[in-house]
């Protein structure tokens, strides 16, 4: 079992750090993704990437009895408010390296607080870097503080979402009005008209104003209007996120016949145009998509450039500052609002009739696209350009291989490449704002998150389960392991006559396992099938064979069901593999249970598929693209810088 944790640890001069079972001081920051750290048993200065640091044990749990390590949807809506109440008090501080006591007393006035509270939330804020470590302690009032009782406190809260921050803008007396009423019918004593005045008063600014309708107002009044694109102004300041369809028809795995078109969801960096993250998949544009993205983007990928035998460098990790996104319904919702305000993630849409705002992701987009039109199997533009050109025929790449080269393209080409705009390869620009150079300060290394897979469950699904003596049941399916046990029918601790919830979280391209949080020890805990002989299954198919139940009328649904109308899809699905296209299709999304290692025999064949058609491809593209030329082998590729 793997115990899971989140957390970032800063690469800096001084700090204690491990790397390959050994404990190292770092002395000096070489290079965007390097640092010289002596041995503190040998003695002996070594060079270590940054990206192979991890941090030290002891510090590890200080961080963790700091913080607390709940999971992000174990808060309140109530705890959650007043963390995000106290971020925005803090944050002119954040943001003013040159403060003085006096800033801090005046902002202290302004949210009613003394100043040592606000420096106390500071300090805190600054050792955690999350949010909820601004979630007030539980463990007991504070001398001298008067609080609500419980059910006067949420009275006020579900008045105050209710009445008073809808677009109807009712004013506070109505707030009083229908706290007074509801607290009769509860039988719960009104708390005084002041006090919910200053409930009121005590909401922040510009989201009061945004949750009333004047989102204009809020906008003008609280965000920066700087340059072509406001606070663009280093890196990962503002990160934009776009899907679009690739212009190419790729093959299975298999027959190595055409399926379709691939989405692709992209992730660039404004201030130096670097690509942060890409995940490409036959699904429409999701939440999953997109958390799967931002997941990568926020994560070190020396591991996924390992997996796909790619050589070349994507030193780009750490948390943006702002999201930014169209208003499509992928890019909302409560998993990725939330794990964007963990990380301290300000997740923006485009403002209405202002389109310059995606200007940059949309250039990228176009970019990537040209250079999908130089493959195998390219779709074109639009039909004039495809004339001639049978795109099912020529097409030979599956998904894997479509990744393998936008992966390469985006690390060898793209990042090495000289942007117009820029005026120097984004590769460069990054450098030169993450270090500096002689007239201009760089912002320092980003932290690096110490548990990948820990950010990838703040952006997964999650549900609420009890503890049976089976297991877990969810979605039919039933889940197992001792680490359970101690769980079994236990009961709420607010009710004793309730089941308690316990939060599990699951990765839709794979359900044969579940991530169970332990409260106990405030870590995840990897639960498989109760029947580990069960085949894995994505979210995709689960609900293929949900709907199919559900038309043929068949109501008594249990695992058994479940898995019988797995094992007919895929059955049906191999057999007219060779016949239909949406079939094949169907059979990528089954999970791998092994990850994809490298044939040679097929590797050969694909290369001279993918050589002949190649040239086919480009006697098709008449324009002046420097990059219209016959593709090279990856390992002959060469970058002039």
């Amino acid at each position: 079992m793997n115990n899971i944790h989140k957390g970032f640890f800063a690469a800096e001069p001084g700090q204690i750090v491990e790397s390959n079972g050994g404990k190292y001081r770092i002395t000096h920051l070489v290079s965007l993704d390097s640092v010289f750290a002596v041995n503190l048993t040998t003695n002996e200065s070594k060079r270590l990437r940054i990206d192979s640091l991890a941090p030290t044990v002891a510090e590890t749990h200080v961080n963790e009895a700091q913080e607390g390590n709940r999971d992000l949807a174990l808060y309140s809506a109530g705890e959650w408010a007043d963390a995000q109440r106290k971020l925005q008090a803090i944050k002119p501080l954040l943001e003013n390296p040159m403060r003085t006591r006096a800033d801090a007393e005046a902002i202290a006035k302004q949210y009613k607080v003394h100043t040592a509270t606000l420096y106390k939330w500071l300090r805190t804020f600054q050792t955690s870097g999350h949010v909820s470590a601004l979630v007030s302690d539980k463990r007991g009032r504070k001398k001298g503080t008067r609080l609500l009782q419980a059910p006067q406190e949420q009275l006020i809260q579900s008045v105050i979402e209710d009445d008073f921050l809808t677009n109807q803008r009712k004013n506070p007396q109505v707030v009083i009005d229908e706290v007074n009423r509801r607290a009769r019918l509860a039988k719960v004593v009104a708390p005084h008209a002041n006090t919910i005045r200053k409930r009121v008063a005590a909401l922040p600014t510009a989201e009061t104003l945004r949750r009333r309708g004047h989102k204009e107002v809020a906008r003008n009044t609280y965000e920066p209007i700087k340059g072509d694109f406001p606070g663009a102004d280093f890196p990962l300041a503002v990160v934009q996120i776009d899907h679009t369809p690739c212009d190419i028809i790729l093959v299975d795995e298999t027959h190595r016949k055409p399926i379709g078109r691939p989405w692709l969801t992209v992730a660039i960096d404004v201030f130096s145009r670097m690509i942060v993250g890409f995940y490409l998949t036959f699904e429409k544009p999701s939440a999953t998509s997109v958390a799967m993205c931002v997941a990568q983007a926020i994560c070190a990928k020396r591991n996924y450039l390992a997996e796909l035998d790619i050589s070349g460098e994507w030193p780009v990790w750490g948390a943006m500052t702002v999201i930014h996104v169209d208003n499509a319904k992928e890019f909302r919702g409560a998993v990725l609002e939330r794990g964007c305000e963990e990380y301290h993630i300000d997740l923006q849409w485009r403002p209405v009739l202002r389109p310059h705002y995606g200007g940059h992701i949309e250039r990228l987009v176009g970019t990537l696209t040209a250079e999908h039109h130089k493959l195998p199997g390219t779709t074109f533009s639009n039909t004039a350009k495809r004339k001639g050109y049978n795109s099912e025929a020529e097409a030979v790449l599956t998904l894997q291989e479509f990744e393998r080269h936008q992966a390469d393209f985006i690390v060898n080409v793209y990042h090495q490449k000289r942007h117009s705009e820029l005026g120097m390869p984004p590769r460069k620009k990054w450098e030169l704002g993450i270090l500096g150079d002689a007239s201009t300060p760089g912002v320092g290394i980003p932290p690096v998150p110490a548990d990948p897979r820990r950010v990838q469950l703040d952006f997964m699904p999650y549900f609420n389960r009890s503890v049976q003596q089976y297991g877990i049941l969810l979605d039919y399916i039933f889940y197992y392991h001792p680490v359970l046990d101690q769980y079994i029918n236990s009961t709420d601790p607010d009710n004793p006559r309730a089941r308690r919830q316990f939060l599990v979280r699951r990765d839709p391209r794979d359900i044969s396992e579940i991530y169970f949080f332990d409260p106990y020890n405030n870590s995840y805990a990897q639960i498989p099938y109760r029947n580990i002989g069960l085949p894995a299954m994505s979210v995709w198919e689960l609900k293929e064979i949900q709907r199919d139940l559900k038309a043929k009328g068949i109501l008594e649904v249990d695992e058994d069901t479940i898995f019988e109308a797995l094992g007919r899809m895929r059955a049906l699905v191999e057999g007219a593999v060779e016949k239909s296209k949406a079939a094949r299709r169907q059979a990528t999304r089954k999970p791998k249970t092994v990850k994809p290692t490298t044939n040679t025999e097929k590797a050969e064949n694909s290369e001279m598929e993918f050589a002949a058609a190649a040239a086919r491809t480009y006697d098709n593209a008449f324009d002046d693209d420097p990059f219209a030329q016959p593709i090279k082998p990856f390992d002959d590729v060469s970058v002039s810088r």
